[in-house]
């Protein structure tokens, strides 16, 4: 790359955003936001983990060949049948990637057994091996920070003389401070040979909060690819957000003169999306994409911003693609209207998406006087979680409560046929839930259940997450109602539809005794 102004943005929310506990997603969803992320201008999708699973295999497979201006990549351990299962998925791309990873840091090499001279070895093997398939090879030393420094020169060395194109330094635990990223990357271009030839990257994790702040300072240092992830999404406490490094990059052009190719105006509706599909909803103070991020209750702000929006405000709304004006619709708002609101939310639905969608509009209209903005976005991401093409499908429900006792009478449909049951329990929610199991047996544990208002007022929806684990496999479902007790049933079976979806997946099989393949 020539251009040492441009930084590259690599997303990797399909991959290691999807490792996040309770993050789970569908072929038909990847593959939408795979999109999203392409018309966005992202420049390398990591679409997932080849050899993890077939759905895996095969969703990376329909990326790359639906991708048409992102390379795409898919991640792999050091050993052939990684990285020749990673080759198969993504050599339908117009621009296909393979990414190979090994730990190097002390505990790693532990793990996998293998001394400095033998993951040397490994590391020139493998490498090569890809770079024998395809020319686009990233390779990334993982758990680089605790990498001893001059083991960390001699690995990058030997990857770079294998044929990797991209070397990435990766932050796996979210151990480091801004100004040891910056020395880390300084110092490896300084002293590898071959170093001036190839990409550095960063990948960091948000473990102690500082996971922008080490990329950007990775940057400064002469690194020229940010892998990031939509909202920040990751395993723990998440990776480096991508709205957050390139705004900050937009924003302060003066201290960081570096260009991206991110079209920041559809920041928002992939925001959204991502957290509707992955059942991760944005905290509300989340830095730019936050349901606060523009909003002003002090007086003293709220008088500057008035005369001056530049007072309290480093960016505008419309910047990251926030154009609504939140003026309140109702029952005899008809389809144009409907269609052009969720136009400026980011929502674009064909004719037979709005029909449905119009219908759970006029349902909600009926139900509450006005509907404004955050409604709609509730009624979408509900529509999105509960779909007429689910296993599981809660047909009605009835709930009898009071200081003599509480029953729920609940019939869903599973797999087509219509079972129902009435069960007692310790309060109307318990009772339902009893319920769906009576319905549909599970050992799926509650691990989580929180319930949110999405507007003001006794007539507001209820935001309501349900979060399940089962054989350690975790997921979160959502929904939204004016029923609470109605929107924590189907926010529950939404989960166990997760979960059926999640268990049906395989374990990789690997010939490497290390199974880890987190960055």
């Amino acid at each position: 790359m020539t251009d040492k102004s441009r930084v590259l943005i690599f997303d990797t929310t399909l991959r290691d955003g999807e490792q996040s506990p309770g993050a789970t997603m569908t072929h038909e969803e990847k593959l939408e936001i795979a999109m999203l992320l392409d018309e966005m201008g992202v420049d390398i999708i990591e679409a997932g983990f080849p050899i993890a699973s077939e759905g895996d295999f095969e969703a990376v497979s329909a990326i790359a060949k639906a991708s048409k201006n992102s390379v795409i990549a898919g991640l792999s351990r050091a050993n052939y049948k990684d990285i020749d299962r990673c080759w198969e998925a993504v050599k339908h791309a117009a621009r296909p990637r393979i990414h190979t990873f090994i730990g190097t840091s002390p505990l790693h090499r532990g793990i996998t057994n293998l001394d400095q001279e033998e993951m040397l070895t490994r590391i020139q093997d493998t490498v090569a091996h890809a770079r024998n398939l395809c020319d686009n090879v990233q390779w990334s030393a993982m758990d680089a920070i605790r990498t001893e420094r001059d083991y960390l020169c001699r690995v990058v060395e030997c990857a770079i003389k294998a044929g990797a194109t991209t070397i990435n330094i990766p932050d796996t635990v979210g151990y480091t401070l801004p100004s040891e990223s910056a020395e880390i990357i300084a110092m490896l271009m300084e002293k590898v040979p071959g170093a001036d030839e190839i990409i550095f990257a960063t990948h960091c994790h948000n473990d102690l909060g500082m996971a922008t702040a080490n990329a950007l300072a990775a940057v400064s240092a002469g690194a020229r690819q940010i892998e990031c992830t939509i909202n920040g999404l990751g395993e723990r406490a998440g990776n480096t957000a991508l709205e957050e490094v390139v705004m900050a990059l937009k924003v302060r052009k003066d201290l960081m003169p570096y260009q991206t190719g991110i079209d920041t105006t559809k920041i928002m509706h992939l925001s959204r999306r991502v957290a509707q599909v992955s059942g991760f909803p944005v905290q509300f103070n989340k830095a730019i994409v936050g349901k606060n991020a523009f909003l002003h209750e002090s007086g003293i702000h709220q008088d500057g911003v008035l005369k001056n929006v530049e007072t309290f405000e480093i960016m505008k709304p419309a910047d990251i693609g926030i154009t609504e004006t939140n003026i309140a619709m109702g029952k005899h708002s008809g389809r144009a209207a409907l269609r052009s609101k969720l136009n400026d939310l980011g929502f674009e639905l064909a004719d037979n998406q709005l029909n449905d969608v119009f219908v759970r509009f006029k349902a909600l209209a009926d139900r509450k006087k006005e509907i404004y903005d955050d409604d709609l976005i509730a009624l979408m991401t509900d529509s999105a979680a509960n779909t007429d093409s689910d296993y599981l499908q809660v047909q009605w429900l009835r709930v009898t409560c009071g200081s003599d006792g509480q029953e729920a009478e609940l019939q869903l449909l599973v797999n087509g046929v219509e079972k129902s049951a009435r069960v007692p329990g310790d309060g109307p929610v318990d009772a339902c839930f009893k319920a769906v199991k009576a319905i549909y047996p599970t050992d799926a544990h509650l691990k989580l259940y929180q319930v949110h208002a999405v507007t003001e007022g006794t007539d507001a929806q209820a935001t309501v997450s349900v979060r399940l684990e089962e054989a350690g496999r975790i997921v979160t479902g959502s929904a939204a109602d004016t029923d609470t007790i109605l929107a924590s049933v189907k926010a529950y079976v939404g989960a166990l539809n997760r979960l059926r979806v999640r268990s049906q997946k395989t374990a990789p099989d690997a010939d490497v005794k290390s199974v880890s393949y987190k960055l």
